[in-house]
């Protein structure tokens, strides 16, 4: 896309894409009390969400990088909302977590997530190591190829735990405005988790849409895929927010 459009544009290909990467790199206004910081698709920088309540904001994801964290936090402080409550997090995979030291907020998960984040922090994560666990099956090459491309030092790379889990459900009240985070699992990650802001009919559904990547082709599971959009569905939502896409109406999604 890029290619195509630079060479009808009076200032060229290096302003263009200057441009393009300063448009995913600001906070996009969804309604009144929800904002989002775009995904790209360069490093696999997934969506992250910002809703405002009257006393507290709160954050969903935590980025894929300390970077990504940072550029998202830069973006917050511009804005001058009530203070950060809390970051949730949808699921244990490096996009949604490696930005938990570098956001340095209170931190929600589910149970499972917590879990698999101990395990992420026994590993080493030097280019030998990723390739390591390629070859033996453990991670597949695309997080591996973009982990680098996202963070091409590791050395400074500190993951850490979330605060608090839950098992099924919980609340979190930031003054006018309530985020309800549901424990969904499915096939991509069983601790998925999706966020639900019932004042603004805005659900942020992490990757509980998204297939399983790591048993051999990509694929999904058709009574659980069922079973997810039923969950879905129970939802009043007027807008959907997956990770790694634009937002979508219901009919779109």
């Amino acid at each position: 896309m890029i290619q195509f459009i630079y060479h009808y544009l009076p200032f060229g290909e290096k302003a263009f894409i200057k441009l393009y990467k300063a448009g995913v790199n600001m906070l996009k206004k969804l309604t009144d009390y929800v904002y989002y910081f775009p995904h790209s698709e360069e490093t696999d920088r997934p969506v992250l969400g910002l809703i405002c309540g009257e006393k507290y904001s709160f954050i969903v994801d935590a980025g894929n990088s300390p970077a990504h964290a940072s550029s998202f936090l830069e973006e917050v402080e511009k804005m001058g909302v009530p203070p950060i409550k809390g970051v949730a997090i949808t699921h244990w995979h490096w996009d949604h977590t490696f930005g938990i030291h570098a956001m340095n907020k209170y931190t929600i998960s589910h149970h499972l997530t917590k879990k698999k984040l101990a395990y992420l922090k026994t590993l080493r994560w030097d280019d030998d190591s990723l390739d390591k666990r390629v070859q033996e099956g453990e991670e597949i090459e695309f997080c591996r190829d973009m982990i680098k491309k996202e963070m091409p030092s590791r050395e400074a790379l500190i993951l850490q735990e979330p605060d608090v889990t839950f098992h099924h459900h919980m609340k979190v009240d930031l003054g006018g405005i309530t985020c309800c985070i549901q424990h969904i699992g499915g096939v991509h990650a069983q601790d998925s988790s999706i966020v639900y802001i019932p004042q603004e009919k805005v659900l942020f559904l992490g990757d509980c849409l998204c297939p399983d990547f790591y048993s051999g082709d990509w694929s999904y599971d058709k009574e659980d895929f069922e079973r997810i959009q039923r969950e879905l569905k129970k939802y009043d939502a007027q807008y959907y927010l997956s990770s790694h896409f634009d937002p979508e109406t219901p009919e779109e999604l």
